[in-house]
């Protein structure tokens, strides 16, 4: 069986369209839905308890943010594997068989990963590579350092890391590898992940012919992002890399945030002063 957890944050509508996509293109196999609502305030849980009764609802108490709030959601299912998506997804075809065919046909395969496709027909950062310095420092100061909006090729393939907008993965691997790590709010927590089952020698395929179409930040703001991407990188860096390279990267972010928050100031931009201000904050 296989297990489909989603968790929402003042997501009603999102999710509505989520589920209603399962339920059109999901018609074979064994499967259930497990919803994780973080404490919204906009009746999510009184939609799921109303129009879709099918589903298994935990309503937590708190926002938990992403990785705690989808491991609560993993405690509580029966599947072998896991699919995790976000509320702002929605299924375009029945994928289950085809993220189970690849298990049968790669190699220590752990994690697979769809295309997710924005309103644009654009790959929507489905997969990347892990964190560098050079990676982050172009990241920060350049261009993003992995372009994958227009690919020539619909062939799967090992990669660094998957997007955990969408990810499909064995619930025995998920577990013996205690999951995402808590200490991440949210942003990141699935390069780590990917990150931990890589160095126990384990594969993650992205497969460009298993398309999910994702919308994007459905339950945060840019501002919030940026914060939660900044944390993610240092967390990152301070658990898996030496200290010379966290010290580094801290500095390289501290840089950009005070150039931005400086730019803000300048001008008497609210956003960036705001953004960037809590960025500087960030220890």
């Amino acid at each position: 069986m296989v297990s489909i957890i989603i968790l929402s944050y003042n997501t009603k509508d999102l999710l509505t369209s989520c589920l209603d996509s399962i339920k059109n293109h999901l018609h074979k196999g064994d499967f259930e839905i497990i919803v994780v609502d973080n404490a919204s305030s906009d009746d999510t849980s009184l939609m799921i308890k109303k129009e879709f009764k099918e589903v298994m609802l935990i309503e937590s108490k708190e926002n938990l943010g992403y990785a705690k709030g989808m491991n609560l959601g993993v405690s509580k299912a029966k599947g072998e594997y896991l699919l995790l998506l976000n509320s702002d997804t929605k299924l375009k075809d029945d994928i289950l068989p085809l993220f189970l065919n690849n298990y049968s046909t790669f190699e220590k395969l752990a994690v697979i990963g769809p295309r997710l496709e924005n309103s644009l027909g654009n790959n929507d950062g489905s997969y990347g590579s892990f964190y560098t310095i050079f990676s982050v420092f172009y990241l920060l100061f350049g261009s993003h350092f992995v372009s994958n909006k227009n690919e020539a090729s619909h062939k799967a393939r090992y990669v660094d890391w998957v997007s955990g907008g969408c990810m499909f993965i064995k619930r025995e691997l998920y577990d013996q590898n205690n999951g995402f790590d808590p200490r991440l709010f949210m942003y990141g927590e699935d390069v780590e992940f990917c990150y931990r089952l890589h160095k126990k020698g384990f594969n993650v395929l992205y497969d460009p012919s298993i398309v999910v179409f994702h919308v994007g930040q459905g339950s945060s703001n840019r501002s919030f992002a940026i914060i939660q991407i900044y944390k993610g990188i240092l967390y990152f860096f301070r658990k898996h890399k030496p200290k010379w390279q966290y010290a580094l990267i801290y500095f390289m972010l501290k840089s950009k945030a005070i150039i931005l928050l400086s730019i803000g100031k300048m001008y008497n931009n609210e956003y960036l002063i705001h953004t960037y201000g809590q960025a500087l904050a960030i220890s």
